[in-house]
């Protein structure tokens, strides 16, 4: 958890005006509050699955068929290629405890896969070998019910439930899909373009020629700049159901700071720009507690800690992901080359 960087100042003498120290104190709060602690790197897979159960259970999932458990806050790992998925990337994951998980599988055949003995095995929950079938991110609302989403198949985006922990999937009804228009679809970045709103309703967002919000039956238009295949939303964050930050940018261009983030306090239906912005473009935002937000991309990781108005670049360290514990306080990232890092604050 985000807290208040107190520094001791020793050898003072004399009277401290109460205004100056209070200035200091929050000098170095957002000076050296924050750093990332790597605590794994050098495996061959790209990490964009993270699930964080709590502060020390730890899942995550890319590339080669590869998955990863740490059970004692990242400190020590166990990795595995799945058996006969060794060429597949596992680009989302979502767990429920030291044993229990759900993989997801991109391209075609799609797969979504789960264990229940630590990965140990994993059973075939659901498969798609159509050329068009691309999947992009899992959500779950509880251990029972979640949804998977993926990019549009004759021109509408597809969408699954799940009411048994992952265990069997229900496609929704064609005519019933959100409809996609000509070159929209959606980022398989962090998994986290699909996000539980409530209890009982999620939303998600698109990229590529067209990005927009679909929230309830409404597809609002967001204000990235469009019609550029590589640029968009990739990522979008919920404090409540008011209350949404939606990153991405150009993948192509990291650095371009531009039309990045976006803010909205009414449900979708007004955004604002930050004032500072993240500083390049982001696949992954995440919301922890109050008004603190944490970003991470190509370029490096953006903390937030007024709502997303003004961000500040804490590390020029690539991440894909970024995940809060789901029982706990704990933040952590993973990227490439098997890398996974944890927020630390300083006190």
């Amino acid at each position: 958890m985000l807290r208040t960087f107190h520094k001791s100042i020793s050898g003072m003498t004399g009277k401290i005006i109460r205004l100056g120290f209070v200035i200091l104190i929050m000098v170095v709060n957002h000076t050296f509050g924050q750093r990332i602690e790597v605590l794994t790197e050098g495996t061959k897979a790209s990490l964009r699955g993270l699930s964080v159960v709590d502060d020390e259970t730890i899942w995550v999932s890319g590339s080669n068929g590869t998955v990863g458990r740490s059970l004692d806050g990242g400190i020590s790992w166990q990795w595995s290629r799945v058996k006969r998925f060794e060429s597949n990337d596992f680009r989302d994951i979502e767990a429920f405890g030291k044993t229990d998980a759900v993989i997801m599988a991109i391209g075609s055949p799609s797969y979504i896969l789960r264990t229940h003995d630590g990965a140990q095995t994993w059973q075939v929950c659901f498969v798609d070998t159509s050329s068009a079938m691309f999947l992009d991110a899992l959500e779950f609302w509880n251990e029972q019910s979640g949804s998977v989403i993926g990019d549009p198949v004759n021109n509408k985006f597809f969408i699954g439930r799940t009411f048994d922990g992952g265990r069997s999937w229900q496609r929704i009804p064609y005519q019933h899909l959100p409809v996609a228009e000509e070159g929209e679809a959606c980022f398989a970045a962090s998994g986290t373009n699909l996000r539980a709103m409530n209890k009982r309703e999620a939303l998600f967002v698109s990229g590529g020629k067209r990005s927009s919000l679909f929230i309830r039956d409404k597809k609002v238009l967001l204000p990235f700049d469009q019609g550029n295949e590589s640029s968009g939303a990739n990522s979008i964050a919920v404090k409540n159901n008011k209350t949404f930050i939606v990153v991405g940018g150009d993948y192509l261009n990291k650095d371009r700071r531009e039309n990045n983030c976006f803010i909205t306090k009414n449900g979708g239906k007004t955004w604002r720009r930050p004032q500072v912005a993240p500083f390049g473009y982001r696949s992954c935002i995440e919301y922890i507690f109050g008004k603190n937000w944490v970003v991470c991309g190509l370029s490096g990781v953006d903390i937030s800690q007024d709502d997303g108005m003004q961000w500040q670049n804490i590390s020029t360290e690539a991440y894909h992901v970024v995940r809060k514990s789901k029982r706990g306080h704990a933040v952590f990232f993973a990227g490439q080359n098997g890398k996974v890092g944890k927020l630390l604050i300083e006190r």
